[in-house]
């Protein structure tokens, strides 16, 4: 298997890899791996303070109320991007060498948890705005400042705060699996397709589709300067022209007059590869540990097989 990164990519959390010498059964072990076996931190535990707050600068009185069930915070804050550090050594919780032998109540250290707080308020009574909304950005770290919220992810809303209402808690972050929960899968839309070269092999009768004025994704139009000696095979153009040719396609119309003036061919054991993450780790990070993830998985097979075999 031979993988390398399509040109242009990637494009800001958004990922396109072409994987040649390879099959589709392997690339989607990799598709599986990526999904479920790559591991990064999200929120799994919140504890909320329920009561009543004394607002001493204004005297007003704040309850713990608002628009949401505790539940519903807690999933919302459990799928907020947080950062993560492969290389800062935190442990999963059952494999923490301080924690793994602590019932479940205990369990939590430096090692193996990063602490969010937050205690935000609603406005006062004699504020002109009539509610205020909560975000992640409004959380605070009070461990390592490398989990810090990414400023691109600190304005996603969690909850909004009528006057009177006020939201405090303390959250915990722990290492996982997105086997075990979607809030610790590290990429989503994780699909993959073959890899086409295209042919012009009308180009007379490309018009029909040249005419359209239609565009690729980088703006250039969709004509016959996108083939050279009546080929294309850079991997976005094809995309794009696979896209396109649906306006040409059974059922437009036009398929009879454009008489497959432009031809898709497969390439062998060529793939294209595309995921998106959440942010909480660089695309380029996803795929090298998930290939790390594969390559520990069957060693270990390979292990086992010796052991049963010797």
């Amino acid at each position: 298997m031979k993988a390398s990164v399509v040109e242009g990519y990637p494009q800001g959390n958004k990922m396109k890899v072409l994987i040649e010498d390879t099959d589709a059964s392997q690339v989607n072990a990799l598709r599986r791996a990526i999904m479920s076996d790559v591991p990064k931190m999200a929120i799994s535990k919140v504890m909320f303070t329920l009561g009543v707050n004394q607002d001493n600068n204004h005297d007003e009185i704040f309850e713990s109320v608002n628009a949401l069930p505790d539940e519903v915070i807690a999933h919302r804050l459990a799928m907020i991007p947080i950062p993560t550090q492969p290389d800062e050594g935190m442990a999963f919780p059952d494999e923490c060498e301080s924690c793994m032998d602590l019932a479940e109540e205990d369990v939590g250290c430096p090692t193996c948890q990063v602490l969010y707080t937050l205690n935000v308020q609603g406005p006062s009574a004699d504020s002109d705005e009539p509610f205020r909304v909560v975000r992640a950005g409004d959380l605070t770290n009070v461990s390592d400042p490398l989990f810090d919220i990414s400023e691109d992810m600190q304005s996603i809303p969690i909850t909004y705060l009528a006057q009177g209402q006020f939201l405090e808690f303390i959250a915990f972050a722990t290492l996982g699996r997105g086997r075990d929960h979607a809030k610790w899968s590290a990429a989503s839309a994780v699909t993959f397709q073959p890899c086409y070269e295209a042919e012009l092999k009308k180009p007379k009768k490309a018009s029909v589709l040249f005419d359209l004025n239609l565009k690729t994704s980088d703006g250039r139009p969709i004509d016959a300067k996108l083939f050279t000696s009546k080929k294309c095979s850079d991997i976005s153009t094809v995309l794009d022209l696979e896209k396109a040719l649906h306006q040409v396609g059974h059922g437009t119309g036009r398929d009879a007059d454009f008489d497959d003036a432009i031809v898709l061919t497969k390439v062998d054991g060529s793939f294209v590869f595309s995921y998106e993450t959440d942010g909480s780790l660089a695309p380029e990070a996803v795929f090298n540990m998930a290939i790390e993830e594969l390559k520990s998985r069957f060693t270990n097979l390979g292990e086992d097989l010796d052991r049963a075999f010797a």
